[in-house]
């Protein structure tokens, strides 16, 4: 290795760890939001059933929201190019430490938030 590929290497690994930093932390806090307001609607449910309001399906909602999960899962393997296997895959010189340094910049963002 050589001083010019040196150069090169430093800002995407440092560039990579600290995107991969921000991008982990922002993850965590949005599933953060997202779990208390499903916690919270789910709560009022439950309050309302409780004080007879309302009568709730227990089964039928957990039969739809499996066939939601279903759904989406299979909406995002379908998504044109995430899973292409008719191009194999071009690594650049910058490709393998950008990655490895985002995944453990995103592991501690996550840990972190």
């Amino acid at each position: 290795m050589n001083m010019d590929n040196l150069g090169s290497f430093t800002p995407t690994i440092g560039g990579g760890f600290f995107g991969g930093i921000l991008i982990g932390y922002a993850i965590k806090k949005v599933i953060k939001i997202a779990a208390v307001i499903v916690g919270l609607f789910f709560a009022g449910l439950t309050y309302l059933q409780y004080k007879q309001i309302v009568n709730i399906n227990w089964n039928k909602l957990q039969a739809v929201s499996q066939n939601a999960v279903t759904t989406l899962a299979n909406a995002t393997t379908q998504i044109p190019g995430f899973n292409n296997v008719d191009h194999p895959a071009v690594l650049s010189n910058l490709g393998i430490p950008l990655t490895g340094s985002m995944s453990k910049g995103f592991a501690l963002g996550f840990i972190k938030g």
